[in-house]
């Protein structure tokens, strides 16, 4: 079931859909708009009245809630349940807004008004193009007990030379309410680092900062847990099964296997522990330990004061970057002043790992060798005050460096110059309609999954806030978009 079509122009019309293989009976379900003043009203009292909806067949009634042009529709199931929902900030005297592809997309605006039949999406606008103005889709659900959002922190401002977004406008929340809840971080939020698995781009894998990983993949438009793999996710340990590592960003590596970063272990969180910690998703077991650990604290002494908040100042995310970009795009290796090559670190797999240090916004790169020493290849600066999240984007053939609210919610994508240095060359902001929040992660899906020039892109809030208590997208950690190809 889906809410397939809505408008706010005089009429406040909803169309609801069924793509189902059977009738869906909907007289005791309720749907309501965001003023929490007002009641919810069943279908069945609506005009004009329905209690079912065959297989793949529409109903359309008029709200008796009224809408506005800035406002939303919940649709609410006999049990309680938000079966689907749509937010848009503004409406006015758009014919209507719709989803395009009927029944399954992103919501557009409408050149004709299609209730009660399939929604033609032509001329429709957005995905980047047009004049839309972005929507908040989905969301809703309950905070459970003792799943506590927490407020944004360390808001900045926007770097100058800033792009806006430049995917589609509409931003889909594709998780339910407190999803992650653990035994050690019962408060439900903390999902930080995320990467789309190469080999299989059905797959988002997920960090928890208090020591958890997750194998996602998609239900009816949200990300769960992949219950084949842990329907609650994996605990994670340091080398030996001890500790809490503060597991913060991930990246899927050459060879297939999930590596971590820590910036301390959440049962000493006064003293940092920078660490990569490399997994091996194939293990079996409700814990991992890791099959290699690589620590490199001793080399960011400003972080080990004593202070619990500078200690959480380290390895905040991490990228693998092949050594087949690096060579084809004449990367010099600044160990040796001339091109890198592969060859001169036998023991290092098929590419570098760089590492985003919140403290000050700084790339570290390094070689991971399977005997568990590892090679410093130095710094790189993003011109960033933070980095939060470092991904690989094969599509664009550049390293997105992300930085929350502290930098204004934007994304630096990297580029090697002329002189074979690793630099800044585009930034962007989210899309508009987004939360200012602790989004901490951020991944794009790979190239092979375009449609129509376009492919998603994912964001984690770290502390599920959204815009705040009673908004549809509070308790929330995932929101999905689309980046162009």
């Amino acid at each position: 079931m889906r809410i397939n079509e809505v408008t706010s122009n005089g009429s406040d019309t909803v169309e609801l859909y069924n793509g189902g293989t059977s009738a869906v009976s909907v007289g005791a379900w309720r749907y309501v708009d965001s003023d929490t003043s007002h009641s919810p009203v069943s279908v069945s009292s609506s005009s004009p009245s329905a209690t079912s909806i065959p297989a793949g067949g529409y109903v359309t009634f008029n709200s008796t809630v009224g809408l506005g042009d800035t406002d939303s529709v919940f649709l609410v199931d006999s049990s309680g349940n938000t079966i689907d929902s749509v937010t848009w900030v503004t409406d006015g005297a758009k014919p209507s807004d719709e989803r395009c592809a009927n029944g399954t997309g992103w919501f557009r605006t409408a050149t004709t008004a299609t209730f009660g039949n399939a929604n033609s999406c032509s001329g429709s606008t957005g995905g980047g193009g047009g004049t839309q103005t972005g929507r908040l889709l989905g969301g809703g659900g309950s905070i459970t007990s003792g799943c506590a959002p927490e407020a944004p922190s360390g808001t900045g401002s926007t770097p100058t030379d800033t792009l806006a977004w430049p995917g589609g406008l509409d931003v889909t929340i594709t998780d339910n309410a407190c999803a992650f809840t653990t035994s050690t971080g019962a408060e439900g939020r903390d999902l930080s680092g995320l990467a789309f698995d190469p080999a299989n781009p059905s797959v988002l894998w997920a960090a928890k900062n208090k020591n958890w990983l997750y194998k996602l993949v998609k239900s009816n438009g949200k990300w769960i847990p992949d219950a084949t793999w842990s329907a609650t996710g994996k605990q994670i340990h340091f080398a030996g099964g001890s500790g809490e590592p503060d597991s913060e960003g991930l990246t899927v590596g050459g060879n297939g296997h999930i590596y971590v970063t820590s910036e301390r272990d959440n049962t000493k969180n006064t003293v940092p522990k920078d660490t990569i910690l490399e997994f091996d998703p194939a293990a079996t077991g409700s814990t991992l330990t890791p099959v290699h650990q690589w620590d490199m604290t001793s080399q960011f002494p400003q972080l080990n004061t004593g202070s619990k908040d500078d200690a959480n100042l380290g390895f905040e995310g991490v990228g693998y970057v092949p050594d087949s970009w690096l060579t084809a795009n004449g990367w010099v290796d600044p160990l040796t002043g001339a091109a890198y090559d592969p060859a001169s670190y036998p023991l290092h797999g098929s590419g570098l790992f760089f590492a985003g240090l919140e403290w000050d916004g700084s790339l570290h790169v390094y070689g991971l060798n399977s005997d568990g020493t590892f090679t410093t290849f130095g710094t790189i600066m993003t011109g960033k005050a933070s980095v939060m999240d470092v991904t690989f984007d094969a599509g664009t053939q550049r390293i997105a460096v992300t930085c929350d609210n502290t930098c204004g919610e934007t994304h630096t994508f990297m580029k090697v110059n002329a002189s074979g240095a690793i630099v800044p060359d585009v930034t962007y902001t989210n899309p508009a309609v987004m939360p200012t929040d602790n989004l901490e992660g951020f991944a794009v899906a790979p190239a092979s999954t375009c449609v129509n020039g376009f492919r998603e892109a994912v964001w984690s809030d770290d502390g599920i806030y959204g815009f705040g208590s009673g908004s549809s997208s509070y308790g929330h950690a995932l929101y999905s978009g689309t980046f162009p190809c």
